[in-house]
């Protein structure tokens, strides 16, 4: 068996180089799975003597959808150029409307496969994933989760995750980075409560010990690798992400012939396969239209996954950190407290002397609820923090009816939520309401 196996692949191999030169885009900084794809493709054609030089570039940004577009405009008709793109891709061109999609490419193989893990600083103070699913679910929007590109596969898997523990998916506080690199910086240095992404990019730091896998997304747990499944510990995914390659529109049908043989007698070779075993990638290679079929497939399915979460264009990867607590409240606070005063003015015109306040006990009573709303609008949600806010700006002007002015400051308060977060898509802090709406 092993005499036929060195005899099929010395068959595969060409006599001479099928290329002089073949350059291999990575559409990302460098760190990342794309960019380690690449070099790991461009360390085996030259080896196996497939291309006498290959040659990596890369081309960062948008989850792969800038290099793309550029590969497309700069490459096109050239039969000796690849672009590294997979299940992120496909992400990112959903996530950001892209006016280019795999479609406009030449499918060439699918070539890997790679299990996600969720990992945190030694230090952290998660020791399990039950610490952070227990903190997670109290204060969805307090835990951050860093990793790669928007709507690409770590962010699909932070949502998938919310939703099997019961939190909304869109109160995922993702935080995308461009590149392995700046995400790993992130990781260590405490910027983000959570990592998430391929196993090989967490490598170096898991077996230095800099890193602790709280969980990895296989179906079960794999040698040689002490991380906990999602599924033991209760939360029941298993989700794989993987890396594909592609040619520019307008080759001929030589030059796409002739890159698939490059990348078929590559992936048989024994240096991919010691590869695949050191970056412990799964073998998924798949070629010709049986790829471009399940490419079709899969833009769908990632389609489908990323409308559930609500993630898209206009609102991928948002976090709670941003400017909206800030005008959103104030605005809300604004509006609701002047449609109050104009109310309660109206009612005061007809109070007698007697049953109307002190100014300087209606100012107090406003900076009260004003200074309750800012403290209790991320523990205790805005619901609660809102309708507090309101309830003490009509106490400031009348006290003799403390249920109504109750139910009218729940009223706004529900309103102005529901308005914000289902018809706007803009999520406002929960708190301990979570699940309530």
């Amino acid at each position: 068996m092993l005499a036929l196996a060195i005899l099929l692949t010395a068959s595969l191999a060409p006599a001479q180089p099928l290329y002089e030169q073949l350059r291999i885009v990575a559409p990302a900084a460098p760190g990342g799975g794309w960019d380690q794809t690449a070099r790991v493709m461009q360390q085996v054609l030259q080896r196996a003597g497939i291309a006498a030089t290959p040659v990596v570039e890369n081309i960062a940004g948008a989850a792969g959808t800038i290099g793309l577009a550029r590969f497309i405009g700069a490459e096109r008709g050239n039969g000796d150029a690849l672009l590294v793109s997979g299940l992120i891709m496909l992400g990112g061109i959903v996530t950001h409307d892209a006016p280019v999609t795999l479609a406009d490419v030449v499918p060439i193989a699918r070539l890997t496969g790679e299990y996600e893990v969720l990992t945190v600083p030694t230090a952290s103070p998660f020791s399990t994933l039950d610490d952070l699913m227990r903190a997670f679910a109290e204060r969805p929007e307090s835990i951050s989760w860093g990793g790669g590109s928007a709507g690409g596969s770590d962010q699909i898997l932070a949502g998938l995750i919310a939703a099997a523990v019961g939190v909304a998916p869109r109160r995922v506080n993702y935080i995308a980075f461009s590149g392995g690199g700046e995400a790993l910086s992130a990781i260590l240095g405490g910027q983000v409560s959570v990592g998430i992404n391929g196993l090989a990019e967490f490598a170096p730091q898991i077996e230095a010990g800099t890193v602790r896998v709280l969980a990895i997304s296989s179906a079960e747990r794999l040698p040689g690798l002490d991380a906990p499944t999602l599924r033991e510990q209760g939360v029941d995914i298993e989700f794989e992400n993987w890396r594909s390659v592609v040619a520019p529109p307008g080759i001929s049908a030589a030059d796409r012939q002739r890159l698939e043989r490059a990348i078929e007698t590559m992936v048989r070779t024994s240096e991919w396969r010691d590869l695949l075993a050191r970056y412990r990638w799964l073998d998924r290679y798949l070629a010709g239209d049986a790829f471009a079929q399940f490419a079709v497939s899969e833009e769908q399915r990632v389609r489908d996954i990323l409308r559930a979460l609500g993630t898209g264009a206009d609102g991928a990867a948002r976090s709670a950190t941003e400017p909206y607590p800030l005008f959103v409240l104030a605005g809300l606070a604004i509006f609701g407290t002047a449609a109050l005063i104009t109310t309660l003015r109206a009612r005061r015109r007809v109070q007698p002397p007697a049953a109307r306040r002190a100014p300087w006990r209606s100012v107090a009573l406003i900076g009260v609820g004003v200074a309750s709303n800012l403290v209790l609008a991320e523990p205790a949600g805005f619901l609660l923090a809102s309708a507090l806010l309101f309830w003490f700006v009509a106490r400031a002007f009348d006290e003799r009816h403390p249920l109504r002015d109750a139910a009218f400051a729940v009223g706004i308060s529900v309103s102005a939520y529901v308005l914000f977060t289902y018809a706007l898509q803009l999520p406002l802090p929960a708190g301990v309401t979570a699940g309530w709406l």
